[in-house]
């Protein structure tokens, strides 16, 4: 019962007679760093600090037409060999009851990924209800807005959620806002992309204009190309952090975005698309999945590493910064509010 949960959570989709693509698959910790090549391309160090996942050929600038990535990355972080996409979030931070803050570490993912050194679980789901077209060469996209603080505003991005996790096993009770209590087995962030393109731009001025999520179970008018959904599920160690009488006199939830959002509301993600070739098409054009017994991508079409060859493939930090200790302000100077 347990997996047809999980499958179901994987998917979200409702019951079809078509088969659909569930690719499942963990991407090990790639940098811990502040660069950002959408939102701030070329500025070195970004305002505010980042982990990221997939191909070693990340940057602080990452314009495709001369950084192609699959040519430029010697390694990717994820366990299908030929995705040297980009994946990354912000950063979590524990902030004490003194003040200091302690950077939150990503683990493997404990429902088949622990092995992984961080990072996140990695999904391109399909309904299998019509032709689902992959990325382009060059494509790009962003969800939520780091400067969201209220309830209000997060209803326009309702798939980014927080899992307080009692166990390996919670799928259940996700808020839009960070958990309230203390979390034995960590907290769980999840991150939804839109699945309608408008068919002609891989990019737009607020890097999500050229995406929409769909209405009433179809693509608008606006953005009629189904494209895969993007779904990342990150793993948060919180539980160094559980004991109450170190966090906030007042009783308040410790956790902070590395932005400097203490409510959870600005919760954001960023992707750049880096397979080869054809490999990510071919995947939904012969709805390839993952076996959630096993935990293996059932895909002759995709050539895979195991999750002990991904941790080998991280990038050296280019922001030097002290990231491993009690810090008097978020990196960067950020601001808490």
């Amino acid at each position: 019962m347990y997996w047809k949960s999980l499958l179901a959570t994987a998917v979200a989709v409702a019951s079809t007679a078509e088969a659909a693509t569930t690719l499942r698959f963990s991407c090990s910790q790639l940098v811990v760093e502040r660069l950002d090549p959408l939102v701030n391309p070329g500025v070195t160090p970004s305002p505010h600090l980042h982990q990221v996942v997939g191909g070693n050929a990340f940057n602080s600038t990452m314009d495709y037409t001369v950084h192609d990535m699959p040519t430029t990355a010697t390694c990717t972080s994820c366990t299908p060999i030929e995705d040297f996409s980009n994946y990354w979030t912000a950063v979590l931070f524990f902030r004490a009851r003194n003040g200091t803050f302690r950077r939150v570490s990503t683990f493997g993912n404990e429902l088949g990924f622990t092995a992984a050194t961080g990072g996140q679980t990695v999904y391109y789901l399909t309904t299998g209800s019509g032709k689902v077209t992959a990325f382009k060469p060059g494509f790009r996209m962003t969800v939520g807005d780091p400067s969201f603080r209220t309830a209000a505003q997060i209803r326009k991005y309702p798939m980014l959620t927080f899992t307080c996790l009692q166990s390996s096993m919670t799928r259940s009770g996700a808020t839009t806002d960070f958990p309230k209590g203390a979390c034995p087995a960590g907290i769980m962030a999840s991150v939804r992309f839109p699945t309608c393109w408008n068919g002609k731009d891989l990019d737009s001025p607020d890097h999500q204009s050229h995406t929409a999520y769909p209405q009433g179970g179809s693509c608008p008018s606006t953005h009629p190309v189904s494209v895969p959904q993007v779904f990342y599920e990150t793993y948060w160690d919180t539980r160094p952090f559980n004991n109450k009488a170190e966090w906030p006199a007042d009783g308040s939830q410790p956790f902070v975005w590395s932005f400097g959002d203490k409510s959870g509301y600005g919760h954001h993600a960023d992707y750049v698309f880096g397979w080869k070739g054809d490999a990510l098409q071919r995947a939904m054009d012969t709805n390839c999945n993952s076996d959630l017994f096993s935990n293996k991508i059932n895909c002759p079409t995709l050539k895979v590493q195991t999750i002990e060859q991904a941790n080998k493939c991280t990038q050296k930090v280019q922001v030097r910064e002290d990231l491993d200790s009690w810090l008097t302000t978020l990196p960067g100077g950020m601001p808490v509010n």
